[in-house]
């Protein structure tokens, strides 16, 4: 009998570097692929952000925090509106969501995906626009789509039978007609470069293409005298790194959409391929942009169209990690410094800082890879393979797995994580009572604050004895 870790594989071995982590020319050396494009460092090796240094930064808002590069997600969300000219792009609010980037995204021109009532109402307070929102969810509460229905949101994105029942009681007793769209499985997974077109429908999102599911609540809608079909929306997975795992997803798709326009008459107008594209977090990841995307995708359409017989209909997208995960990084203080010696006969640092799991839980929850730098200073010592862990009392706490870092690290040096604006935020918690940190933007050398620091104040108030 084998046994696995409890917390998973990733903590139970003790192997020394990743074969993809190789040995720096320069540990002070920034990947550019990895930071916002306002990043750099300056000659004595402190790290900047449109025009301000990680040390002012630091004295002015503590650590830890997410410190967000305004212009670099500004010009991500703009990339993905020229590059899908004619496309619906939906920024997806998951991966980060606060009023003022909605109200930057909707500037630069990109419709927002929510997928709570919470996500809703923080769209809503930053003024957009609710006919640009879309609202997805495989749970929606009665609640959460009366209030979609009221406000009068562009989407709604349905994944049940008791949604599509919901929504005919809401729309007779809101007199309202709700645009519908069908979420579907089609049997695709994608995850970076590979991708799988079997044994992916058993999960919770959706309706199965293959089991008539799908077919049969296009139809249910389409025959409803209130609710309004606009088309099928599918979602195939996540950190993507090209578009080949979409042409089987299209294919199936497109055939299931001409499908129901022999059987009805009807060709759907609208057609959404969800997003999950990826982001460079280490070395060994390879994104393609916007523009290289777009293209790849109005080949696979337009040629799966031609097949089908059917014509291109509008299409939208959704991505949220490629204009927010690159936008950010987190700031971390380190306390202490700690060699230990392997098995193998290396030894690794666990450099240990502020935060950890309750500010980026991915590491812990999906064995995410991240990538590191001293950014307070340079430094001339050599590399020394380390291990960025948090002060949380859990053996997992994990912030950065494998990085090389400068032998001379010490307590009191900055440290700064790339690639944490998606889902690092969104997900954060307080465990063991550590309040969560600030998110600040900074632009031509201004520091804003865009989610202010949490306090033990903020935790003892929802605390009623």
């Amino acid at each position: 009998m084998s046994h696995t870790h409890v917390a998973g594989s990733i903590h139970a071995d003790v192997a020394a570097a990743p074969v993809w982590l190789g040995l720096p020319d320069d540990v002070n050396a920034l990947l550019p692929q990895l930071w916002s494009r306002n990043t750099a460092k300056n000659e004595a090796g402190e790290l900047t952000v449109a025009g301000l240094t990680v040390s002012e930064i630091a004295d002015r808002v503590g650590t830890p925090a997410y410190v967000l590069d305004e212009d670099d997600l500004r010009s991500r969300a703009r990339d993905f509106a020229t590059a899908f000219s004619g496309w619906d792009v939906f920024y997806a609010g998951k991966s980060f969501l606060c009023r003022a980037v909605v109200r930057w995204i909707a500037e630069e021109g990109l419709n927002l995906d929510v997928c709570t009532g919470g996500e809703l109402a923080v769209a809503l307070a930053a003024g957009m626009d609710p006919a640009r929102i879309g609202l997805h969810g495989n749970n929606k509460s009665e609640e959460e789509l009366a209030t979609a229905l009221r406000v009068g949101v562009g989407r709604i994105i349905v994944d049940s039978e008791e949604e599509i029942a919901r929504l005919s009681s809401l729309s007779d007793q809101l007199d309202v007609r709700p645009k519908l769209m069908v979420r579907v499985t089609a049997g695709v997974e994608a995850h970076t470069h590979e991708y799988i077109s079997t044994a992916h429908e058993d999960q919770k999102f959706g309706f199965s293409i293959s089991g008539g599911q799908a077919a049969g609540a296009l139809r249910q809608i389409h025959d409803h005298p209130r609710l309004q079909l606009l088309g099928i929306h599918s979602h195939i997975g996540s950190q993507i790194f090209d578009a080949d795992g979409f042409e089987v997803a299209v294919r199936r798709t497109l055939r299931l959409h001409a499908a129901f326009a022999a059987q009805t008459g009807v060709e759907l107008p609208e057609l959404d391929l969800g997003g999950g594209f990826g982001i460079a977090y280490t070395s060994q990841d390879t994104p393609s942009s916007a523009q290289e995307l777009a293209e790849a995708l109005n080949a696979i359409v337009r040629a799966e169209c031609l097949a089908a017989g059917v014509a291109v209909p509008k299409l939208s997208i959704e991505p949220g990690r490629s204009i927010s995960g690159p936008s950010t990084f987190t700031l971390y203080r380190v306390g202490t410094v700690k060699p230990v010696q392997l098995d193998s006969g290396a030894t690794r640092l666990y450099v240990s800082v502020d935060g950890g799991m309750s500010d980026n839980i991915r590491t812990a929850l999906y064995g995410a890879e991240y990538s590191a730098t001293l950014a307070s200073r340079g430094s001339d010592a050599g590399p020394a393979l380390s291990r960025v862990v948090g002060k949380h009392c859990e053996s997992g706490d994990i912030v950065v797995r494998d990085e090389f870092l400068p032998a001379d690290i010490r307590p009191g040096d900055l440290i700064a994580v790339p690639g944490t604006g998606a889902y690092s935020r969104s997900m954060a918690s307080n465990y063991n009572h550590v309040p969560r940190p600030p998110v600040v933007s900074v632009r031509d050398g201004v520091i804003s604050t865009l989610v202010r620091r949490e306090t033990v104040d903020d935790l003892l108030a929802l605390d009623v004895g």
